[in-house]
């Protein structure tokens, strides 16, 4: 397989931490240069670049809140300005909290939605225009959650699975132009938002052995699913959703 992408620019929003950070590290450890773009996050952000510097790679870090329109035309006008060109957009910046729904509140019904589903068709509007003639890829981050059924998730299960949606539609859209689209799709992560929800030591644990292959993911998991999706090698695949969760189901 050709899982090289030496010579190509890719955006990775939401990598200060966690996932995100994994994907833009194993992007740039492919060859490469990532625009790690992050809501509020400067030092996590310039720990990644910092990081994929240090390694032999590039980056550099844009802020950008993907639920804000004109911010998000500055993270590209910044990648045009540094690099002139757009091969790759991850789109994994996202927001989540549970709870049942008799407790839901339209303000973070809103919180979710906004960030989990206009931010990555905020993304992709601006990123069109720095897609070349060759086209490109474009890799919507889901959870294996979207196609479940785990109380307490319903907003961010309906968020997930219209991300879902998201993908089949512009694959086709987007296709004349030369620009795949797909969803990856984690299960059980272990990063620092998983932590903050109470999943860690003995939870994790507990976890790990309910998935048939024996441990949740690490964000280098994920990263290797979306470098798949963003090499050569998977030049004919557009419009899937592949789930990396170990065989995990809700």
């Amino acid at each position: 397989m050709n899982l090289g992408l030496e010579d190509r620019v890719a955006v990775v929003t939401g990598a200060s931490k966690g996932i995100g950070a994994g994907i833009a590290k194993t992007l740039a450890e492919a060859g490469a240069t990532v625009v790690v773009n992050f809501a509020a996050d400067k030092k996590g952000a310039d720990a990644v670049v910092s990081d994929i510097v240090t390694k032999g790679g590039k980056a550099v870090a844009v802020q950008a809140n993907v639920t804000k329109a004109d911010e998000v035309q500055h993270l590209f006008a910044v990648t045009k300005k540094e690099f002139e060109r757009l091969d790759v957009l991850v789109n994994n910046a996202g927001v989540y909290s549970f709870g049942p729904v008799a407790m839901l509140q339209e303000d973070e019904f809103h919180r979710q939605f906004n960030t989990n589903v206009l931010g990555p068709l905020l993304t992709v509007r601006e990123s069109l225009q720095l897609f070349g003639p060759d086209g490109g890829t474009i890799i919507n981050l889901s959870t294996f959650a979207s196609t479940g059924h785990a109380p307490g998730m319903v907003i961010y299960a309906a968020t997930k699975a219209a991300v879902d949606s998201v993908t089949r539609v512009l694959a086709a859209e987007l296709a004349p132009m030369k620009i795949r689209v797909n969803t990856v799709a984690p299960g059980a992560t272990e990063t620092e938002g998983l932590a903050a929800v109470g999943m860690s030591g003995e939870r994790l644990e507990q976890a790990a052995a309910g998935i048939p292959l024996g441990r949740v993911a690490q964000p280098g998991d994920i990263g290797q699913a979306v470098l798949f999706l963003a090499s050569d090698s998977s030049s004919l695949i557009t419009g899937e959703r592949i789930q990396v969760s170990g065989g995990q189901y809700v």
